[in-house]
């Protein structure tokens, strides 16, 4: 599988789509343990054309099998070898006494955890929907003894992933928890910002959903099918922008935490208002945490992971 990566690579110039073979499945290559409850696992995805880095933490009893609970990362990572929910968002400790198993897919920070449609020169083959969705949770489930009970977490450009993720999936999650994010991909607002994340790194966004008509753009929208979510336990969290406890003398880069990391924040908080009038409206209900302060930053993530806790659980009956 590895050839058919730098394939993806050499060709990606060229805009041609590349699919897995149908006979393929999705195999573990290799594991890693950092400790002893916390693995580096690569996948061979024909998904993804290549060998994939997940890490894992198990969960705190091993005896059994429990319920996972998938991270997801936002625009950019601070690690390439590690997904910033470990490295920033205290996932570690934050799980160590919980009976879960909590997956970390490393490597897609920036590139919303869809299928993209076409190879992309800087990013090569993107198919995380279907490695997310179709070939980790049974392969992950047979090794780690998982019971078939998956919740989704996600930040910033996470949230949008979570969410969508959990519409276009059935059944497969049962909790969602969106922190700091935004959910319209269909109108030109929208599109407009996925597109600057997408090209941040120098991908073209019309590798990812195609040009601005394709209808891939409101097939993914999650308000345009917020009617998914319906039975699912949602926990969704905004804050206002405004600097909050986290920022004082001591934050590093503060200036560029309260004005950027503020005026995103406040964004995001539009956002989850639009959302939340969009669920109103279909009757389905949803735990809202909008707080009256806190930035676009890992210190409110890791807060508001833990304040969400308490629905994933429910979901997950833990």
């Amino acid at each position: 599988m590895r050839w058919l990566a730098l394939l993806a690579v050499l060709f990606g110039a060229a805009g041609l789509p590349v699919t897995a073979h149908a006979d393929d499945i999705a195999r573990i290559d290799h594991i890693v343990a950092v400790t002893d409850r916390w693995w580096q696992v690569f996948v061979d995805s024909p998904a993804m054309a290549g060998t994939v880095q997940i890490d894992v933490l198990l969960p705190a009893h091993r005896t059994g099998p429990h319920p996972t609970v998938y991270l997801l990362e936002g625009i950019d990572s601070a690690r390439a070898d590690q997904n910033d929910w470990t490295f920033q968002g205290g996932a570690v400790d934050f799980f160590a006494d919980k009976d879960v198993t909590v997956v970390l897919p490393v490597g897609g920070a920036g590139s919303f955890y869809t299928d993209w449609q076409r190879l992309d020169p800087v990013r090569g083959q993107q198919h995380w929907e279907t490695l997310l969705t179709r070939e980790l949770p049974p392969l992950l489930d047979a090794r780690l003894d998982g019971n078939g009970r998956n919740a989704i977490v996600g930040i910033s450009m996470g949230a949008q992933a979570a969410m969508m993720l959990a519409e276009r999936s059935g059944d497969l999650y049962s909790g969602v928890a969106a922190l700091s994010g935004c959910y319209d991909t269909a109108d030109a607002i929208g599109q407009a910002e996925l597109r600057y994340i997408v090209s941040s790194d120098g991908s073209d966004p019309d590798d990812m959903w195609g040009p601005a008509d394709d209808s891939d753009w409101t097939a993914h929208d999650v308000l345009a099918h917020a009617d998914a979510l319906r039975g699912k336990s949602l926990y969704v969290y905004a804050a206002s922008g405004l600097p909050g406890e986290h920022e004082n003398a001591g934050t590093p880069d503060l200036p560029d935490v309260v004005l950027e990391g503020g005026a995103i924040e406040f964004g995001t908080r539009l956002c989850t208002g639009i959302l939340r009038q969009r669920l109103d409206a279909l009757s389905i209900p949803a735990t809202y945490d909008l707080t009256a302060a806190g930035t676009h930053s890992w210190p409110y993530w890791r807060d508001h992971l833990a304040a969400g806790w308490p629905v994933l659980a429910a979901a997950l009956g833990q």
